[in-house]
């Protein structure tokens, strides 16, 4: 089982349809271009979900990236239709949205991030002294990666067994069923860690 990144932003306020991939962060030089932080893997990807949907005076704007390139860490690239350096700075320090339906179809075993951040988290099976039995041990707030495995970063939620913030590794040891339409996820996991 395995997750695909394209962390959302939980602060931001958005439509069902829309989705968070990064965000425009700075200008760079006198003619229309940004610089652009992806949370896309790989991060190019970004350039291939347009048009974007970035906050604007009148609600969500569109705009499309005509060139972008490598620079540093990230990416720089041109806004359409944008030429000077005093507009282009009107479009930074905003979020780069996307509609959810330009994500790639997934197969079987694997899930966006988005799909499942507030999940229901429940610790099932050898964990509890009741077979059958369910405790529910948060909400999904973020997936942190730590190079070797991913990790479902959980906090307390109404009816959580306590309000204290769990981390489960997101191997096949642990996960035992994962319902997207439920919005739950079964782990075998001791409510003690």
């Amino acid at each position: 089982m395995s997750i695909k990144t394209d962390r959302s932003a939980k602060s931001l306020s958005l439509p069902d349809h829309l989705l968070v991939v990064g965000r425009i962060a700075g200008v760079y030089g006198i003619k229309g271009w940004v610089k652009i932080d992806s949370s896309t893997q790989p991060k190019e990807n970004i350039f291939g979900y347009q048009p974007w949907y970035v906050p604007g005076k009148n609600g969500k704007q569109a705009l499309k990236i005509d060139e972008y390139r490598a620079h540093g860490k990230g990416y720089v690239g041109h806004i359409v239709g944008v030429d000077d350096r005093d507009i282009a700075q009107g479009w930074c320090r905003k979020d780069i949205c996307i509609e959810k339906s330009q994500l790639p179809d997934l197969v079987d075993d694997e899930w966006y991030w988005h799909q499942l951040e507030y999940m229901k988290v429940y610790s099932v099976g050898v964990a509890l002294d009741v077979p059958g039995q369910r405790v529910l041990l948060g909400e999904v707030s973020g997936v942190m990666e730590t190079g070797s495995n991913d990790v479902l970063v959980l906090k307390s939620c109404p009816g959580s067994i306590d309000d204290r913030e769990r981390m489960v590794p997101w191997l096949d040891e642990f996960l035992h069923n994962i319902d997207i339409d439920q919005k739950e996820i079964e782990v075998i996991w001791d409510p003690d860690f």
